[in-house]
């Protein structure tokens, strides 16, 4: 073979070699862009399959438990423990200690002796009454309970008694003291100082009182619109005459028609009578003014303070 020709297939053959190298280069890059691409993809797709395929449980992890939160138990006034005990001690003595009020004061004061009397119908209490409770100390009480007797007197007694912290159980833990009942409590000025004449606002006081006290009538009609109430019964008394109103407001002593809204307070003292006697009442009103006429709207007795409405 010429050498001319030698070196020609020689060259060609170092191109076809370089040229194969060439493309298997670039077969390389794409194939690892493929990978890359590859991958990437993989990655959300992975990221999807690991959620979907997380066990139940950890999509519903459950809840901590709750903390228990420990409260301190109110304090139960003892007082009606205290009364049942000395109701019993009063009525029990030292020389019968079977009688069922004797066993009654030992199973509640152990510790506690019982008095020696001659149980008679002087010295036995007709009433006894819890007049009120004070706590000294954490489970330890001090209740004074009030005895009237036959003869008119009323005694008063204070009882100490323990209690657990769940105010569960009591015990009377020493005998009772005689002690000198309450003092009488100042009172504020009365708000109720203006004397009401004869006139609509006392005729309106008058026939409510009968129809809510003797049944005279229905008492729907005396009512201010949205209010509520009801007759007393079994029907108390046979009649009520009223002995004096006094309002809280100065305008309501002019015996003229009311305007419409007007509002008052008023106090009405009364005398009810039946077969048994007569009994001297008071109570208190708020009246409201509608087409010239003067209605209930609220009956306030034992419920305000100093006149005040509740």
């Amino acid at each position: 073979m010429p050498p001319g020709k030698q070196v020609s297939q020689n060259e060609a053959a170092a191109a076809t070699a370089a040229g194969a190298r060439l493309e298997a280069m670039r077969r390389r890059v794409r194939l690892s862009r493929v990978a890359v691409w590859a991958v990437i993809a993989a990655g959300p797709i992975a990221l999807a399959v690991a959620l979907t395929s997380l066990p139940a449980r950890a999509e519903a992890t459950p809840a901590a438990p709750p903390i228990a939160v420990r409260s301190t138990a109110a304090a139960v006034d003892p007082g009606g423990y205290a009364q049942v005990f000395m109701n019993a001690w009063l009525r029990s003595s030292a020389e019968d200690e079977t009688s069922a009020h004797a066993r009654l004061a030992k199973s509640i004061a152990p510790d506690v002796s019982l008095p020696t009397s001659g149980l008679d119908a002087q010295s036995l209490p007709e009433s006894v009454s819890v007049v009120r409770s004070v706590q000294r100390a954490h489970g330890a009480w001090a209740a004074t309970v009030a005895a009237q007797y036959p003869n008119g007197p009323v005694r008063y007694y204070t009882v100490p008694v323990a209690s657990d912290s769940a105010g569960a159980s009591f015990t009377v833990t020493g005998a009772p003291a005689m002690v000198a009942g309450p003092a009488r409590a100042t009172t504020a000025k009365p708000s109720y100082t203006v004397i009401v004449p004869q006139g609509d606002l006392s005729s309106a006081v008058s026939e409510f009182l009968a129809a809510y006290l003797t049944g005279a009538g229905e008492i729907d009609r005396y009512l201010a619109p949205g209010a509520k109430l009801t007759a007393v019964l079994p029907t108390p008394y046979t009649s009520v005459s009223v002995e004096q109103v006094l309002a809280a407001e100065k305008a309501t002593a002019a015996n003229q028609g009311p305007a419409d809204g007007t509002s008052v307070r008023v106090l009405a003292r009364v005398e009810a009578q039946n077969s048994v006697g007569r009994w001297p009442l008071a109570y208190e009103f708020t009246l409201t003014a509608r087409s010239g006429r003067w209605e209930v709207a609220t009956l306030e007795s034992g419920t305000a303070r100093d006149g005040g409405t509740r």
